[in-house]
């Protein structure tokens, strides 16, 4: 089964205004964004969680 995620560009879309992760190779530059950022890993994946400001998100692997 696939999975259509061309709703997120759509502007009427079921995800409209939602803000999703960014993946990334390398989050050390994403980290420094923020002075709360966290760098978490959970279940072999690598997180930036930030708990003040929720857009400031990542995940790597």
């Amino acid at each position: 089964m696939t999975r259509d995620t061309g709703d997120r560009a759509k502007p009427g879309g079921p995800l409209h205004g939602l803000t999703t992760m960014k993946v990334r190779n390398s989050l050390k530059s994403l980290r420094a964004r923020h002075r709360d950022n966290r760098l978490v890993r959970r279940k072999g994946r690598v997180y930036i969680i930030n708990k003040t400001n929720r857009r400031f998100k990542a995940r790597q692997g």
